[in-house]
């Protein structure tokens, strides 16, 4: 049995939500998808990426190695919580009537099953392929006698000196086994008693250790690698003279990774989260990962010992943790094997202005990154440290880069005398130890630290720079979709603004005086914040689309985000279809909507797009009888981003920046008919179908290609020589 946390007392927001769940349906026939198996399904989408062909070989790879990624996160919150509702008995149906242990049965067989195709697509062809580039995997028992000897000699002097053999028996308890660590299950046997019970050992492996080791790297010839866990289990009698070691079977423990914080209760959230990230090595239990062939005894007690029900146990047909592969790829210089390089367009430096605040007070800026690119972004903070005009700089903060720039600024500024103040989210999932690091240093600079709303993630991405000029003050602010972390900036596909129209930096502004004083009900006209306007506001737009379509007036929604799971504004999608709104949907992953159900939601087409980049940005459009209106902004539609998040989504006012948004962006992604797949009602998802004569198409193929051509100066005609 997993251990339960201890209940939190819910917000009036999340009360609020669970009413609204609630509720009876408007049309009386509502169907939810299940969440998880959403879930399940997107990550079949990355999965398809690695048996792509047409996809370069290490970037198969590294898709190989998301998939792991993924499934470490799933297990460690959504699959932790669920188990924790259902050792408790007082779990909530999900949203298409599932009670938890029906979920995690269904859960088990899903996830079985792509795990197993996940190890099939390893073993059958990314192997064989990289053999055929000249990159071999050798297991022990591939091993000649010249690789054998050369592992031997690493095992002795590499990983021997930092092992240590753990005893599992009446005088040695269970060791406490860190999350996600690489273990090995030893069996020994006493040549003078043969038949008594198998003794149970456990090895520990430092994650100081490679994970792949590149055997005999000074010979010439193909690289042949080998996993860790492969030379650790060749070599382990050298640890147990005087025993025979029966078998070896390398197993990895996932543990439950939700931090329980009860901010109300919490003197110094600071300190508290720093006493619960270490409580996290010691969370139960939720999945135990083992190599298939393990005796049956040994593994009923190894569950046994980790309070695991054997159903979350999984067997793997090859090594532990494909993760690791994500180091093969940096290991190999081989471009051929990789997407050509790409470097992102930076289109204001054709600008011809000598400042970022010059640029902006002509126009607004609008970025599409990667493919345009963020330095444009820490530019503008950096411009703001140093500008001796500049009084003030305010900054949210939810993930950023271990050598952050924005950071380094922010110090900077502070050094030099602004006023600085940094929202800073401590509760930022698996980063919050980073987070830790980088408020502490802020506020050893001087810069006023604050961690926001009690009960409430900061998730917002807003900049605010107060700047003096002639006898006046002008706000200058940035909005944006993604974290400023100019790192995953060139992996992620997200939209930036950077303006200093006066009626958004005032609202942006009074957004900042409600994270760090007190403001229970700030109005917002402009901007749509979570957790004050923008549910409602949300809903608002839909029912006006609705309204239109019933009064025969042009009526469509696109809208584009990573997960839509918030059940009234999946039943309002549903009524704006039975309506007649025409609506188009780019969720990424988790979806509880179900499009093309007939009387429900015939009008809704919904896909995702999963290709080089993670989409990430969230936009959405409503036609608004004619005047469309655009926002884009931090939040997905979920309960979590409505009611218990701070999120900011603003709208797009430039004429010619909005019908950017809506044709060169959302439009194009529409198009997609190569990395997108489209929603069925019965969940699965299928690729688009193509007319007569119709191209392929990628939509970020064609963004890269597009801000190429922005970067580029126009052709300047010659002057006519003179006569």
């Amino acid at each position: 049995m997993s251990a339960s946390r201890p209940k939190r007392r819910p917000t009036p927001s999340e009360t609020a939500a669970r009413a609204a769940r609630r509720a009876p349906s408007s049309s009386g026939k509502i169907v939810f998808g299940n969440r998880e198996q959403s879930w399940i399904a997107f990550n079949r989408r990355v999965l398809d990426q690695a048996r792509n062909s047409a996809n370069p070989l290490l970037e198969r790879v590294k898709f190989l190695a998301i998939v792991s990624s993924n499934l470490d996160e799933f297990f460690e919150i959504r699959v932790a919580g669920l188990m924790q509702q259902a050792d408790s008995e007082a779990g909530e149906l999900s949203l298409d009537g599932l009670a938890p242990r029906e979920q995690l049965r269904r859960l088990h067989e899903s996830v079985n099953q792509l795990v197993a195709d996940q190890y099939e697509c390893w073993r059958r062809e990314i192997i064989p392929l990289l053999e055929q580039e000249g990159v071999q995997f050798r297991t022990a028992t591939q091993l000649n006698e010249a690789e054998r000897a050369w592992v031997r000699g690493y095992f002795e002097a590499q990983v021997q000196p930092v092992l240590t053999p753990l005893a599992v028996d009446q005088a040695h308890p269970f060791p406490l086994l860190a999350n996600k660590t690489l273990n090995v299950l030893v069996s020994l046997d006493h040549p003078e008693t043969p038949k008594q019970e198998k003794m149970m050992i456990i090895l520990p492996v430092p994650r100081s250790l490679p994970r792949i080791v590149q055997i005999a790297p000074a010979t010439e010839g193909p690289r042949r690698h080998i996993f860790l866990s492969e030379i650790i289990k060749l070599c382990a009698g050298q640890l147990f003279p005087g025993y025979a070691v029966r078998d070896a079977h390398a197993f990895r423990v996932t543990r439950n990774g939700d931090l329980y914080i009860d901010e109300e209760e919490s003197v110094n959230l600071l300190k508290k989260i720093e006493e619960e990230l270490r409580n996290l090595r010691r969370g139960a239990a939720v999945r135990l990962e083992i190599e298939d062939g393990v005796d049956a005894e040994l593994l009923t007690a190894l569950c046994r010992h980790l309070e695991l029900a054997p159903e979350h146990a999984i067997k793997l047909k090859g090594p532990l943790n494909l993760f690791r592969l994500m180091s093969l790829y940096e290991m190999i210089d081989r471009p051929e094997l990789k997407f050509p390089p790409f470097v992102p367009a930076d289109p204001t430096k054709l600008s011809g202005h000598k400042s970022i605040f010059e640029l902006m007070r002509e126009r607004d800026v609008l970025l599409h990154h990667p493919y345009e690119s963020f330095t444009p972004v820490v530019e503008f903070v950096e411009q703001a440290a140093r500008d001796p005009d500049v009084l003030a700089i305010k900054q949210t903060l939810y993930r950023t880069s271990g050598d952050s720039p924005i950071v380094r600024a922010l110090i900077d500024a502070s050094m030099a005398g602004k006023q600085v103040t940094a929202l800073v989210e401590l509760m930022a999932r698996f980063d919050e130890a980073n987070n830790i690091k980088w408020a502490r240093e802020l506020e050893e600079a001087g810069v006023h630290v604050v961690y926001g709303l009690v009960g409430h993630k900061t998730h917002c991405k807003c900049c605010l720079v107060v700047r003096r000029e002639g006898g006046a003050l002008r706000r200058y602010i940035h909005l944006g979709t993604g974290n400023y972390n100019p790192k995953t900036a060139r992996l992620y596909t997200d939209i930036s603004l950077l303006t200093c129209r006066e009626h958004l930096g005032a609202e942006v502004a009074q957004l900042f005086n409600t994270l760090t004083g007190l403001g229970r009900t700030p109005e917002f006209k402009h901007l749509l914040v979570a957790p004050f306007n923008l549910h409602p506001r949300l809903q608002e737009l839909i029912a006006t689309e609705t309204a239109n379509a019933a009064a025969g007036k042009p009526a469509r929604i696109i809208a584009k985000m990573n997960k839509l799971v918030d059940p009234t504004t999946i039943e309002n999608l549903y009524a704006a279809s039975q309506a007649g709104v025409k609506i188009d949907l780019i969720v990424r992953a988790t979806c509880c909507l179900l499009p093309g159900v007939k009387g429900l939601s015939e009008n809704i087409r919904l896909r995702n797009i999963v290709g080089r980049f993670l989409e990430h940005s969230r936009v959405y459009y409503f036609e608004n009888g004619g005047q469309p209106l655009v926002f884009c902004g931090s939040a997905d539609w979920m309960p979590r981003n409505f009611f218990r998040r701070v999120e900011a989504v603003f709208p797009i006012e430039d004429p010619e920046l909005r019908r950017r948004i809506i044709e060169d962006v959302l439009l194009i992604e529409l198009r997609d008919n190569e990395d997108a797949r489209e929603l069925q009602p019965d969940g699965t998802y299928t690729a688009p179908t193509r007319a007569v004569g119709e191209e392929p198409f990628r939509a970020q193929k064609y963004f890269m290609a597009a801000a190429a051509l922005r970067a580029v100066p126009p052709v300047v005609p010659a002057a006519a020589p003179a006569a």
